[in-house]
């Protein structure tokens, strides 16, 4: 197979697995060496041995080009497939099936680790018909977020891949926008309206009191160009970053104002957040609400976390037809506005 290919789509499995990063970078860095140079001059360099010296390639990466342009599947990667066949989460494999796209993701031009088009791409091989490119707004300067100029550059690379695609796979332009202090939007009005899906999460001051927190969440979901509530409450319950509390708001009436300005309020699939808590997911659904399972990727193998998303959602009775992720393309662009 191709030792390219092979790099990466172990590099895949890593992340979907959640091994540390430094492990699955090797395998992305060894991957952006090789792809650069002629597959001939791979494989020879490969079988003479003189790819070890190489800057970037180490033995477990050596092992694995070098079986792959002997023309096998490298026996890391099998090890790998095989331990992916097995499902993340044990329920909700209906609901799972019946998702068609995920409207939160971020690649390299924020804080996520990969270009656009191996997103787009790992999305596509999942059998997704859709992918929001969510990447961070400005003020969120700690993640790299898109300056008004930087967005619009992004724009046009969405604009074609998806021109080179072929129409059975969308990549949708988005943004995960930081709900200000005062309740407002970080990205310009004008820009807003070019994007097909707008997230819109809390970011920053986290432990503000209840009333503070409801009165900002409220002015961002009155914003018309606001289409999901992102994270709701910021928790962290694991992971790198250790773990964070609930923010505290007043729920009925965030869920409430979601329902009346059909605001769909994201189950983030992330494991280190699993986000809302299952009581307010009920309370949510209790209220009328939309929902949006989505991944909340920030690498190509964390678009498969879909399945942890789709077990809480199942688990707390939320039916197929109330998460927009479910639908189809032209219904989902003409709930947020931007149908053709």
């Amino acid at each position: 197979m191709d030792a390219v290919d092979a790099l990466n789509e172990i590099a895949f499995w890593l992340e979907r697995e959640l091994a540390p990063t430094f492990k699955v970078q090797a395998f992305r860095k060894a991957a952006g060496i090789i792809g650069g140079l002629d597959p001939a001059e791979v494989a020879a360099r490969a079988r003479s041995g003189r790819l070890k010296s190489m800057k970037g390639i180490g033995d477990r990466t050596f092992e694995v080009i070098r079986q792959a342009v002997d023309g096998g599947v490298p026996d890391y990667l099998e090890g790998l497939r095989e331990r992916g066949q097995q499902p993340l989460a044990a329920g909700g494999t209906e609901l799972h099936s019946a998702l068609r796209g995920d409207l939160h993701s971020h690649s390299d031009w924020s804080d996520g680790g990969s270009p656009i088009e191996l997103m787009a791409n790992a999305a596509r091989t999942l059998g997704r018909e859709y992918l929001a490119l969510t990447d961070h707004s400005p003020s969120l300067k700690i993640a790299n977020g898109l300056s008004a100029e930087r967005l619009t550059e992004q724009l046009d690379i969405v604009a074609g891949i998806n021109n080179d695609d072929g129409g059975s796979f969308r990549l949708l332009a988005g943004i995960e926008v930081d709900i200000l202090e005062d309740g407002t939007l970080d990205q310009s009005p004008d820009l807003l309206d070019r994007l097909d899906v707008v997230v819109a999460s809390v970011h920053s001051k986290l432990r503000s009191d209840r009333r503070t927190m409801t009165a900002r969440m409220l002015g961002a979901i009155s914003d018309p160009h606001m289409n999901v509530l992102g994270h709701c409450t910021g928790r962290l319950l694991q992971g790198s970053r250790g773990t964070r509390p609930e923010s505290e708001f007043d729920p009925e009436r965030v869920f409430a104002a979601c329902a009346e300005q059909d605001v769909a309020v994201e189950i983030n699939s992330r494991p280190e957040r699993q986000d809302p808590p299952d009581e307010l997911i009920r309370l949510a659904l209790d209220a009328g609400c939309l929902f949006s399972i989505d991944s909340d990727a920030h690498a190509p193998g964390q678009l498969d976390f879909l399945q942890y998303g789709a077990e809480r959602a199942a688990l707390n009775g939320v039916p197929a037809e109330r998460i927009i992720t479910t639908w189809p393309l032209d219904r989902l662009l003409e709930w947020t506005g931007r149908g053709k």
